[in-house]
């Protein structure tokens, strides 16, 4: 309930004024009232009137001045109702503004519960989606530990199976390195053998002609001279490119490596690369801290863009002295540790290249070794060989074992591009949908139209042929009239004409 200070002013002058006469009739009766005691004693009436008219005009006295203290107190209540008033209109002037700022307060309120109420379908919204997305993710790393393991499982069956595979290798390999050197050595000799024999049968004949064919025996000694010459100069033409510097068995090596790689079933340019520059995102060559560009010999890519790194490295001088010191035991210790330590020395070089620091690569580089004998040589007398470049991050792989990698890495390129494929048929396969589902679309638009047309059609009819003086009876009358006219109406509208 609102009180004005118009209302609250008249209320307090009436209850003051009250106050004050209530006061005053008070003191009036409390002053003219004679105690009985004193009233006895009067002898007289006039006495007593006397004695009233005295105590009155006392009382009178005391009222004037309590009449003066009650008009300061009057006067001090109406300045307070005064400072009431005004306190009273400040009061409602705030209870004005209270009101609009309320009803500010109210919109204001109502405008935030819309915000809220919006927020909280979007928060709705946003937890529905990010459960959604939880669950995906959830999915997905499910799916990426699976994928993980079976990787992991592949990867320990290919080393096993590789492990069993290149000592099974090692052994057959080494027998019939032996018996084919046997064979070999045989097949070279017993031509030798065959011409010494004849040689010397020919000087046989030749000293039993010798006084009659002197001179022709000085000529064919002469060309048996010439001919094991050059015979001597082709073999050690042959000796020096086996031999070969490094550089000369560095390019056979990649030979074979390129030459496996062709027939492997990959394709250059696109699933391996031959003398490639390393490069970075931007395009530009990547050179060691020393300044020298990286150029593995190949870059053989996988499907899901990483990158396996094949070298080729050749040991085949110390190699050749172990072959050719086969009865000196002393000798062949020799060369057999030669070897073994060119073959480390291989390791050591090819892991301080760092390749896989430069490049998306798998942890580990292959180091190709093109002498199949070479290589099981060394890792037969040399257990701890392979695990050694294992722990440099090395493969060492011969053309066997390259060649049953390759074949893995060629499956994995096929089965890439099988989905691929299936992806691509399926994207077709919703393209050709969508583009029957807009010809029957427009199939049924076009049974709609020819509906139109028909009915359109049958309108047109009706009035052409139907109804009194419709206009095929209209153009017959023109005829009977004597309209002259070359054509006549088909029968199934002169027929059917109405009359």
């Amino acid at each position: 309930m609102e009180i004005n200070a118009e209302t609250l002013i008249p209320l307090i002058s009436f209850v003051l004024g009250s106050a004050v006469g209530a006061v005053a009739v008070y003191f009036i009766i409390k002053r003219n009232t004679v105690p009985k005691d004193k009233f006895d004693n009067l002898n007289t009436e006039k006495e007593i009137e006397s004695y009233k008219l005295a105590n009155a005009s006392e009382n009178i006295k005391k009222a004037e001045e309590e009449k003066k203290i009650l008009a300061k107190e009057s006067a001090a209540l109406r300045e307070k109702i005064t400072e009431v008033s005004a306190e009273l209109s400040s009061v409602k002037t705030d209870s004005e503004n209270k009101k609009i700022e309320n009803l500010n307060l109210k919109e204001e309120i109502k405008k935030l519960s819309e915000n809220i109420n919006t927020l909280n379908e979007k928060i709705s919204k946003l937890q529905s989606e990010n459960t959604a997305l939880h669950e995906k993710n959830k999915n997905l790393n499910e799916k990426l530990i699976t994928q993980k393991k079976e990787l992991e499982d592949i990867g320990n069956k290919f080393s096993n199976e590789f492990k069993v595979l290149a000592n099974n290798i090692l052994e057959e390999k080494s027998r019939r390195f032996t018996e084919q050197n046997k064979v070999n050595i045989k097949t070279l000799l017993e031509p030798l053998d065959a011409n010494i024999k004849e040689f010397k049968k020919k000087v046989e004949e030749t000293y039993d002609k010798e006084s009659k064919q002197r001179f022709s025996l000085e000529e064919k000694i002469k060309e048996l001279v010439e001919l094991n010459n050059r015979i001597s100069e082709e073999a050690g033409n042959l000796t020096k490119a086996l031999k070969g510097s490094s550089k000369v068995q560095g390019d056979w090596g990649e030979m074979i490596l390129e030459n496996i790689l062709e027939n492997s079933g990959l394709e250059k340019g696109r699933e391996f690369f031959v003398q490639e520059f390393l490069r970075d995102d931007a395009g530009n060559i990547i050179k060691t801290p020393e300044g020298k560009k990286m150029q593995p010999d190949v870059l053989l890519k996988y499907p899901d863009g990483r990158t396996v790194i094949i070298d080729s490295k050749v040991s085949l001088t110390a190699y050749e002295r172990y072959n050719s010191a086969e009865d000196n035991n002393e000798e062949t210790d020799k060369y057999l540790k030669e070897h073994i330590l060119s073959v480390k020395k291989h390791i050591d070089e090819l892991s301080a290249k760092n390749y896989d620091a430069y490049t998306e690569s798998l942890d580990f580089v292959m180091m190709f070794v093109p002498v199949e004998p070479a290589y099981l040589l060394a890792v037969k007398h040399e257990p701890d060989l392979w695990q050694y470049a294992y722990n440099k991050k090395i493969l060492l792989i011969s053309p066997t074992n390259l060649i049953a990698a390759l074949k893995l890495v060629a499956d994995l390129w096929k089965r890439d591009k099988q989905t691929k494929n299936a992806v691509e048929i399926a994207e077709r396969g919703g393209q050709l949908y969508d583009k029957f589902v807009s010809f029957v679309e427009s199939l049924e638009q076009i049974g709609i139209n020819l509906n139109k047309t028909q009915k359109s059609y049958d309108d047109a009819l009706k009035r052409l042929k139907n109804g009194r003086g419709n206009l095929i009876t209209q153009a017959e009358k023109l005829k009977q009239l004597g309209v002259k006219a070359q054509k006549t109406l088909p029968s199934a509208f002169s027929d059917n004409r109405d009359d």
